[in-house]
């Protein structure tokens, strides 16, 4: 790997530390070094601080240089919630839904997740791991570094198995890092209406081994949701991965306060995520408990539904973390941009709040706070320069990507 010194960035934006960042005073402590360089060797951070103080340290004449005169640096974005593996469209349900019919109207109707298990059972290993990679792509030149994916478009073993195998392959061969997450239990197939238990029972006795011991997995999640799964039965679910070692993340009140947050919380998920209608209560133990709350306002955006309250969830204590949501139905958009544009001026998070979001707290959505999600000496190399002089251009530049450089792992991946 080349050997690289960022040379004298405008400002360096970065929170810092190994874990989440609870509340309104955390997550607005942000570092700021003006006039700063990083150096970068074998794709690690081995050096930042001001650039009167890393060119007296090191000989720039044994590194590739890049100026970054005028730009702001930041972390690598993680886009901490996505099903971004899945074959088909659903563009008729986005106008049915802007006329007035309701996502679950749709999905009781053989459209939504069922639509696109049909057609995501019909689609090859090969055409889902083409579109996963130019997926990627796009990801990647919004600034997104690592991206979390969920199965859940096959609800049988073999389309399951096939999405997390597309997962797996295409983390060994692009730059964005993939954390794959399991997530059967998306909706009832089907073939097994009126059956849930056994379902249940053939997730837990067929897939569970089978990806564990193929390791195709680190997550399992589940849509816990009134007419999906009951809090019972997520427990079920989510207590029986946990003895196999999965970690934990719950799809929580989304369309109604159901407690799937309170769920979380009681069972050790890392994250709970969507919670637009999140009770006081579920607030209290995920604060609790630290389970890192993960709000896809692009989603809401979509469904045009309230947002979640990130004002009232930071202020009480909560580890905010954003993702796009990107699927085929409730939100067909993986755009940075946009997801920060609405969390600004529709959820009143500060420029801080939200580039922790994106960056250390949607780490440890994903378990990998220590290693990804700030600037700091030892963590990967995963940072984006700018076009402009500071973070805060993120947030006022409207839905505009201004992410002018991607560095993953230390090499220049988008320029």
């Amino acid at each position: 790997m080349d050997k690289i010194i960022i040379f004298n960035a405008s400002e360096i934006a970065t929170p810092t530390g190994s874990k989440a960042k609870y509340g309104k005073e955390d997550m607005n402590d942000i570092s700021i070094i003006k006039n700063g360089s990083i150096v970068i060797e074998n794709g690690l951070i081995r050096d930042v601080g001001p650039t009167s103080s890393i060119t007296k340290k090191y000989n720039l004449s044994k590194y590739n240089i890049i100026d970054a005169k005028d730009k702001a640096i930041v972390p690598g974005f993680v886009d901490a919630h996505t099903h971004f593996i899945f074959g088909g469209y659903r563009e008729e349900e986005f106008f049915q839904r802007i006329n007035g019919i309701s996502y679950m109207e749709i999905m009781n109707n053989d459209g939504g997740i069922e639509s696109t298990v049909k057609k995501t059972r019909n689609m090859t290993f090969k055409d889902l791991y083409e579109l996963g990679f130019d997926r990627l792509n796009s990801m990647l030149a919004f600034g997104i570094t690592t991206v979390e994916g969920k199965s859940g478009y096959g609800l049988d073993f073999h389309t399951e198995t096939k999405q997390l195998k597309v997962m797996k392959k295409l983390d060994e061969n692009h730059p964005v890092d993939i954390a794959a997450t399991f997530l059967g239990a998306h909706a009832i197939p089907q073939e097994y209406k009126g059956k849930t238990n056994e379902y249940i029972d053939f997730m837990i006795e067929k897939l569970y081994p089978y990806i564990v011991r193929n390791k195709l997995s680190e997550f399992c999640d589940v849509f816990c949701e009134d007419g999906v799964f009951s809090i019972e039965e997520s427990r079920r679910l989510l207590l029986e991965a946990k003895k196999l070692g999965f970690k934990l993340k719950v799809h929580a009140d989304e369309i109604s306060a159901f407690g799937g947050a309170e769920l979380a919380a009681s069972i050790g998920a890392i994250s709970a995520d969507h919670l637009l209608n999140v009770s006081e209560e579920g607030i209290r133990e995920m604060v609790k408990n630290e389970v890192v709350s993960v709000l896809l306002p692009a989603t809401a955006f979509t469904l045009d539904k309230p947002f979640a309250n990130a004002r009232k969830m930071i202020d009480s204590g909560c580890a905010i973390a954003l993702g796009s949501d990107y699927n085929p139905g409730s939100c067909f958009s993986n755009s940075i941009p946009l997801i920060i544009s609405l969390a600004c001026i529709k959820m009143r998070m500060t420029p801080e709040e939200i580039l922790t979001a994106l960056t250390i707290n949607g780490a440890a959505a994903l378990d990998r706070e220590t290693s990804i999600g700030s600037i700091e000496i030892g963590k990967k190399a995963d940072m984006l320069i700018l076009k402009y002089p500071s973070y805060k251009y993120l947030m006022y530049n409207t839905g505009i990507n201004i992410v002018e450089k991607v560095i993953k792992n230390g090499e220049v991946t988008v320029s």
